[in-house]
């Protein structure tokens, strides 16, 4: 393992570390690991391809990406066609995602937290994914009612939204409270879980 790059964030100190025998390449910030993916950017955590496969079912051709790290979902969409857009505040993710996890060119960035964006953009989106930490939580604006009220102003009819949630254990029921947050937006909400580890991706699919 070697690191390639340090930077320092208003977010969170920054490194890029990367596998010479294997070619994977980890994006690590604050002592958690935001991404992992091969020489080629393509995501090797399973909850990622859980999303990708879960919005080709959709057959949504226009996604909103709230949170970047290093882009992998973002990569691989636009890679099978889709129009992307991501949004984070950490200009330094946009940076990083295209010069160590190949996002591609095409894929629209903006700079700015993503309540803010979507107030101010009136596009609508045939699916939204939220995966979005700043200091190991899911920063508070993220994820009350009145934000998943204007989830459904921005989804497209027969929208989806997905919001991966990381859940500490069984009896962690941070996931269990924003469901019901979207219930209360008159969301249909599912939740895609393995009981039984710990630090887990739990998905909402609303």
């Amino acid at each position: 393992m070697i690191t390639v790059n340090e930077v320092k964030s208003d977010y969170g100190d920054i490194t890029i570390i990367v596998n010479k025998s294997s070619g994977y390449c980890v994006y690590w910030q604050n002592q958690s690991c935001q991404s992992i993916a091969d020489h080629n950017g393509v995501s090797l955590a399973s909850y990622i391809h859980a999303i990708y496969g879960l919005i080709d079912q959709t057959g949504g051709r226009n996604v909103l990406l709230i949170g970047c790290g290093g882009g992998t979902l973002g990569t691989m969409l636009a890679r099978a066609g889709r129009s992307v857009t991501i949004v984070d505040i950490d200009p330094l993710s946009f940076a990083l995602a295209r010069q160590h996890f190949y996002l591609p060119a095409e894929v629209a960035c903006h700079v700015e937290d993503g309540r803010v964006y979507l107030e101010n953009n009136s596009d609508e989106f045939d699916v939204i994914v939220v995966d979005a930490y700043i200091d190991n939580a899911i920063p508070h604006q993220l994820i009350c009612l009145d934000f998943f009220d204007l989830i459904a102003k921005r989804l497209a009819k027969g929208g989806v939204m997905f919001f991966n949630v990381i859940v500490d254990h069984d009896f962690d029921d941070k996931a269990d409270a924003i469901a019901a947050n979207m219930a209360k937006a008159g969301f249909e909400v599912r939740v895609l879980d393995a009981t039984g580890r710990v630090d887990r991706n739990t998905i909402l699919v609303c």
